[in-house]
């Protein structure tokens, strides 16, 4: 009983050995040898796998650009520098090296004290879903709903609430996933220039009466900043100002200053 006992073990251990040696030596011969360039440009990322590039993560984005089935300049927190680094692995010349930083910021500066409420919202703590019920609760359906749809996505941590309830984005943490944009309902969630020096506090298209019967920092389109100072890059559209950020722009302190909704505000 014990002999065999001892030899079905035996039989056991030597057959397990076997098909071990087995599979190292086929797993050894079969192997497909992983392009050294994809660990090095996976490396040359920044490694925060947001997804902005359109792609799973770095490593997949990596992966697609030795297979030359990606651009190399898809990477937003990396920007120019990083487009380089993997333009000189891939032995080729970077593109778009003089391209800007983008940075999210809210295009709104209503709270509880300046924006009328149309109703008492009591559901689930999130954008969208304050949306889904007649665009929210805020008088004005263009401005932040402040319920962190956006900070719950960040994948940095560059999005905070303030105790004065509005939506901060810290420009220097944001590493320009857009993930924030993507989600905000509103559309008040857009991208500026790192270095830009003023934003528009408001994202709201309705006419100027309109905006103030529900919020009281909103642009009402009385072009002040277009007239008044013309080379400081302002365009009122759709009754609301717009700042073309791709001009040598002079003369934005004096607008801002001249807004008489204080709507045009610096970026902090």
């Amino acid at each position: 009983m014990i002999l065999n006992i001892l030899y079905a073990f035996l039989t056991v251990s030597i057959l397990g050995g076997a098909l071990g040696i087995g599979l190292a030596y086929a797993s050894k011969k079969l192997a497909v040898k992983k392009d050294e360039r994809v660990e090095a440009v996976e490396e040359a990322l920044p490694g925060a796998n947001c997804g902005a590039c359109g792609y799973a993560g770095c490593a997949a984005y990596a992966e697609a650009i030795v297979n030359e089935e990606a651009d190399m300049t898809l990477c937003a927190p990396g920007g120019p520098d990083t487009a380089a680094k993997v333009a000189a692995i891939m032995g080729v010349e970077a593109q778009g090296g003089n391209a800007k930083k983008m940075v999210a910021r809210v295009h709104c500066y209503g709270n509880e004290e300046t924006t009328t409420k149309a109703f008492a919202y009591e559901g689930l703590q999130d954008c969208n879903a304050a949306y889904a019920m007649f665009k929210g609760d805020n008088g004005c359906k263009y401005g932040c709903l402040a319920l962190g749809s956006c900070i719950a996505v960040c994948p940095v941590n560059a999005i905070t609430k303030r105790e004065d309830g509005r939506i901060y984005v810290d420009k220097d943490v944001c590493i320009s996933c857009r993930k924030c944009v993507t989600v905000c309902p509103t559309g008040v969630m857009k991208m500026i220039p790192y270095d830009a020096e003023y934003y528009i506090a408001c994202n709201s298209k309705d006419k100027g009466g309109a905006v103030k019967k529900v919020c009281s920092v909103g642009c009402i389109g009385c072009k002040i900043c277009e007239k008044k100072f013309p080379d400081a890059g302002f365009t009122v559209k759709d009754f609301l100002s717009e700042i073309d950020y791709t001009i040598a722009a002079q003369g934005q302190d004096g607008a801002a200053a001249a807004c008489p909704v204080d709507c045009i505000r610096v970026t902090d």
